[in-house]
């Protein structure tokens, strides 16, 4: 039986896949052409599984010698190209003895100095196979400095001689677009306008997520070969949850499948994805880890931080630091600019209010109501005193200071909420707030259980700009009325430096929204 994979690349005998080929169309059209060109995609997306399904099919057309291999062994050379160079070169017969025919295995490589030593062992190559050579070199940013830069200036000056004394199609493949390898190789990441010294690429190709009839093509892999349902509900709240990435996809069904075990005889439900989602989180598993590392990145923190307080992104389309974030896959690859899907959301609040939570020493229990929902004025009044008496230190520890105060208040309702429910963000992106959903399960009389929602909406005070609080109460009216809520809760963060001190400005106040909401307003 086929499983769900989330650790290196696909193999359809094994995994559950969307075809390989498919996620690559233009591929074969550019090696028709003689094509360089560049591959790029954020980590565990696919690029390893299609470019190699794709060197096995063009092999097996009879028309070229195609071959996959990873620039890894050259990583730990450095800047010692040489050694970067060999690194490759024995990556690349390795690989060929375990793919290619005998007849396309390339020659020993030939003795010559280490500056041209790629170079001269493709050209050796390519004279001597009987079809043209294409190659794809995974992980290209693996390596750095020299050997980078050697590597690239030996394939454009071998350029020029293809297909029959270079490799016809050679194709570079890794995590960022090529306009970034300069800062990889130890350039002005200032100056990363040209393509240089890869100056001879046809095309950059981005890897997309997948879409939503993927993901249930996917999905329905598994139901083919087991019975068991998704159903329509789960999949399309796994597709939201996700946007389509392509390891959160797998990862989703596979906590499901695999870790909380759901019976073949059951259906999959929406309950089902939202336990495999918290459970994911929970777990930061290698995947979502290496995105969490990147967030004290400055260039990612000059991105990000905006975003995360819900404030205006005035960027350049062609800003560098935001191609970079893209690339990672931390935030959507079109704009408005913002974080790539609900999980990683989730996952960079939560790295980000780690210290926060840590400080909390409230008890989740003490705000459980006797009939089971939550004790939403106590959790309040309790988060009151705590930002009295801790939030001036916390803010100022924050690293994303822009929004501080927003991710103290959320650090706080992730340790009490995450007891027993669940809280879900939404960032208005230039409209200067942060919506907070609650959402706490409690059994009705009858034993069934039910979902109690609790809405917050989160703005700050900055200086020199007026109070926010009318914007706010009508920005909160669309989002109650969005949730169909009768109520909601206004937090206002007061970041002016002449503001009152924070233990007389913390108060709460009661009003009725201009559409008629019952509102709980926080002023802190």
């Amino acid at each position: 039986m086929r499983r769900f994979n989330t650790a290196g690349p696909c193999r359809p005998e094994y995994h559950y896949m969307i075809p390989a080929l498919s996620r690559l169309p233009e591929a074969p059209g550019l090696v028709e052409q003689m094509g360089y060109f560049v591959v790029h995609a954020p980590r565990q997306t696919g690029k390893t599984t299609a470019l190699r399904a794709l060197a096995e099919e063009l092999t097996a057309s009879g028309r070229y010698a195609a071959l996959h291999f990873s620039c890894e062994l050259g990583q730990a050379a450095g800047d010692d190209y040489g050694a970067a160079q060999r690194g490759i070169l024995q990556e690349i017969r390795s690989q060929a003895e375990a793919t290619l025919p005998a007849e396309l295995l390339p020659p020993p490589w030939p003795e010559v100095p280490s500056e041209n030593l790629l170079r001269e062992a493709l050209t050796a190559w390519a004279r001597v196979c009987p079809r043209p050579l294409v190659l794809f070199f995974d992980e290209i940013d693996a390596l750095r400095g020299q050997s980078l830069i050697s590597v690239l200036r030996q394939l454009r000056t071998g350029f020029p001689a293809r297909p029959a004394a270079f490799p016809a199609s050679v194709a570079l493949c890794g995590l960022r677009d090529v306009r970034d390898y300069k800062a990889a190789s130890g350039g002005d990441p200032s100056r990363l306008g040209t393509a240089s010294p890869f100056n001879i690429k046809v095309e950059s190709l981005r890897l997309g997520d997948f879409t939503p009839d993927e993901v249930r093509e996917l999905y329905g892999q598994h139901t083919a070969e087991t019975g068991q349902e998704f159903t329509t509900e789960a999949v399309e709240r796994a597709i939201e949850l996700t946007a389509g990435q392509p390891w959160l996809v797998n990862a989703l069904a596979r906590e499901i499948v695999e870790k909380l075990a759901v019976p073949i005889s059951e259906p999959i439900t929406v309950e089902h994805v939202e336990q495999a989602r918290e459970r994911l989180i929970l777990a930061r598993a290698t995947h979502l880890d290496s995105l969490a590392a990147r967030l004290a990145e400055p260039r990612v923190r000059r991105i990000l931080e905006p975003v995360l307080a819900g404030t205006l992104v005035t960027l350049d389309p062609y800003d560098d630091d935001l191609g970079y974030v893209r690339d990672l896959g931390l935030i959507a690859p079109r704009n408005p600019v913002r974080i790539a899907n609900p999980i990683y959301r989730e996952v960079i609040a939560r790295v980000l209010t780690d210290g926060v939570e840590a400080n909390v020493t409230a008890d989740p229990r003490a705000f459980v109501l006797p009939d089971g929902r939550l004790d939403l004025p106590l959790l309040l009044a309790e988060f009151a005193d705590f930002w009295r008496e801790h939030g001036e230190i916390l803010v100022a520890g924050q690293h994303y200071h822009e929004a501080a105060p927003q991710l103290v208040l959320m650090g706080f309702l992730q340790r009490v909420v995450n007891g027993g429910g669940y809280v879900e963000r939404e960032y208005g992106i230039g409209r200067g707030r942060i919506d907070l959903l609650i959402r706490w399960p409690y059994p009705d009389p009858g034993g069934t259980r039910r979902w109690q929602r609790e809405a917050l909406e989160l703005k700050v005070w900055r200086p020199g700009a007026p109070d926010p609080l009318p914007r706010g109460l009508t920005q909160l009216d669309g989002y109650l009325d969005r949730l169909g809520l009768d109520h909601g809760t206004l937090v206002v963060f007061d970041r002016r430096p002449d503001a009152p001190p924070i233990t007389d400005r913390t108060r709460f106040e009661d009003t009725t929204s201009p559409a008629g909401h019952t509102i709980t307003i926080l002023r802190a």
